[in-house]
């Protein structure tokens, strides 16, 4: 049986058994397994099981389907502690990346898919609640910020090796699978090991719970489901598709993606916590329909590749910034309500992510520029929401409105 200790105590343990220090390794076991696949995963479909436009889409919707289920979440952990959740949903994650290149058909990647997906789902919904109930909020945004740097150097190493080996080694898919679902389970093997239980001092309800004083959060999180839909599923597609990029080539295109979030994402939790959410979020927002509307721009016009990849670095760069609406959360949110509020958000992030992929991968075989376009008018919607965050977030002042118009408790 594993030890437990209080989390006021758990902080003062040897640092390598420390809460930080697991939120910090599971930073980088994730997408040790999910960065490598996705960056692979474009060049193997159209390779393996020649994919277009729709069938990528399709892909894409079975893919969120666990997300859109996540609120499952909040009947797992009446069952498993929220850090056992984190570990399962990691193992069958590096379970699934390590065998996806022995189903090279339509039906086994996406089968696959579905299996990873559950345990990348499941670990963010976790991931997230255990995040915001371990870390204070007065170092939340910084804190955060590092582990999204920590994550980022974790998976420059992996790409690092794959743009020097891919082609001089002659690697196979199946072999870049299997080494970093590998490294993904030797890490959670450590955590399991060596980290013992930690018990935060709030405990969390373990009911679905829809309260009405949140409502912005769950505008945002939906908006933000559906927007970050389009450049996950087409932005990188675009790349191989309009532009021939091989694997090697994505790949260097990801590294130089790390490298800004290794260097940036610290200064921007740093802006979260001098700024504050509504400043930083606007800040996204107005970048995003930027970019957005360029995209669309090199189908309309025939704008170049540099333009393009320039593009893709800026729009991971600001999607980086969605760290100040955990912290919003953070500020507004009762403390009992994090684990279950985190599975219902991450349900409703992905209520748009089930059809969307699918519908505008029939949308893009017409009109390319037409998707980016639709995404310009979603951050243009989110930047509306965002304005509506008070300066100064925090239970009984969840929006610019609470002082005329409070929100009720539940």
């Amino acid at each position: 049986m594993r030890r437990i200790v209080p989390l006021a105590d758990a902080n003062r343990l040897p640092i390598w058994q420390r809460p930080v220090t697991l939120l910090f390794l599971m930073a980088i076991a994730m997408p040790l397994s999910f960065s490598t696949w996705s960056a692979l995963l474009n060049n193997f479909v159209i390779e393996a099981a020649q994919f277009d436009g729709s069938d990528i889409g399709w892909l894409h919707t079975v893919r969120e389907i666990p997300g859109f289920l996540a609120v499952g979440v909040i009947v797992v952990i009446m069952f498993l502690h929220e850090q056992t959740l984190a570990m399962v949903s990691l193992v069958l994650l590096g379970v699934a990346t390590a065998i996806t290149a022995w189903f090279p058909t339509m039906g086994g990647i996406l089968t696959i898919t579905m299996l990873s997906s559950i345990g990348f789902h499941y670990y963010e919904t976790v991931n997230q609640s255990l995040q915001l109930q371990w870390l204070p909020k007065d170092r939340a945004p910084q804190v955060l910020g590092l582990l999204v740097a920590a994550a980022s150097a974790a998976t420059l190493v992996a790409y690092v090796a794959i743009v020097l080996t891919w082609e001089a080694l002659n690697l196979s898919y199946n072999f870049v699978y299997m080494v970093s679902g590998g490294l993904t389970l030797i890490i959670v093997a450590y955590c399991v090991i060596a980290i013992p239980q930690i018990e935060a001092p709030n405990p969390q309800v373990k009911k679905f719970i829809l309260r009405r004083r949140y409502w912005l959060y769950y505008a945002l999180q939906f908006m933000s489901g559906a927007r970050r839909q389009i450049f996950v599923v087409f932005a990188g597609f675009m790349m191989v598709e309009r532009f021939g990029f091989e694997v090697h080539e994505v790949t260097a295109l990801y590294l130089i993606n790390l490298l800004a979030n290794m260097i940036f994402a610290p200064l921007m939790g740093r802006a979260v916590h001098r700024f504050g959410e509504r400043k930083t979020l606007a800040f996204e927002y107005i970048g995003l329909i930027g970019v957005f509307l360029a995209y669309g721009g090199i189908y309309w016009f025939g704008w170049g590749v540099l333009l393009a990849a320039g593009l893709y670095v800026l729009d991971h760069l600001f999607f980086a910034l969605a760290l100040a609406l955990k912290t919003y959360f953070q500020k507004i949110a009762d403390p009992g309500d994090i684990a279950p509020t985190a599975a219902v958000a991450f349900t409703i992030n992905h209520i748009a992510a089930v059809f969307l992929p699918a519908l505008l991968g029939y949308l893009w075989l017409v009109s390319p520029s037409a998707v980016f376009g639709l995404a310009a008018g979603m951050a243009g919607v989110s930047l509306v929401l965002a304005l509506m965050i008070p300066r100064h977030p925090e239970p009984g002042n969840e929006t610019v409105f609470s002082a005329w118009a409070p929100a009720p408790a539940e």
